[in-house]
């Protein structure tokens, strides 16, 4: 038995290893950079956040469905920002994560305007861990934890996934900071 399961997985998994691979990890096809498919079409979680949040492109939308400003704008301390968050109070109180219903909505201004440039899902790490396992994975983007004390001086830890959604990211559609997002439009 033991001799069948090196044969079949432990052997072909370490050789990947040694090659450099990872496993599950697809080779690139004849001719095609290794990046240049993770690229060319945005992730789905990217994908169905956009088309949820196209009505609030106009923050006016946003403040009409209960969205409201959050602690000005959230610049880095070495790189990049978030940008201003509009949070809908009752969408972090519910508990639930549901792609087309972020608990916030992120600006960047610029000359008198807000730009919307991505989303912030998020959820009260006790309440959620009432009821599941784990931090919450949505649509395969595991959600970072977020402990006190915090920058944000909110006093209970929170889970939260940030999406990039309507700027590019250069580290990637959900990591926290945008090098391509500033607060330096503030007027």
């Amino acid at each position: 038995m033991r001799t069948s399961f090196v044969s079949r997985i432990a052997t072909p998994f370490f050789a990947s290893l040694a090659l450099g691979l990872a496993p599950g990890v697809a080779l690139p096809a004849a001719g095609q950079s290794p990046d240049s498919s993770a690229h060319s079409s945005p992730a789905k979680l990217v994908q169905i956040v956009r088309e949820a949040t196209t009505q609030y492109i106009d923050v006016n939308n946003a403040t009409a469905a209960g969205y409201g400003p959050f602690l000005g704008c959230i610049s880095g301390s070495d790189h990049g920002a978030m940008g201003i968050h509009y949070v809908n109070p009752t969408l972090v109180g519910s508990g639930e994560i549901d792609a087309t219903h972020p608990q916030a909505l992120i600006y960047e201004p610029s000359n008198g305007k807000l730009r919307l440039v991505g989303v912030e899902f998020i959820v009260d790490s006790a309440t959620w861990l009432k009821t599941h396992a784990g931090p919450p994975v949505l649509e395969g983007q595991s959600f970072l934890l977020i402990d006190i004390p915090n920058r944000y001086g909110i006093p209970a830890p929170f889970f939260e996934l940030h999406v990039w959604a309507w700027r590019d990211n250069p580290q990637g559609a959900f990591v926290d900071w945008n090098n391509h997002v500033t607060c330096e439009g503030m007027q």
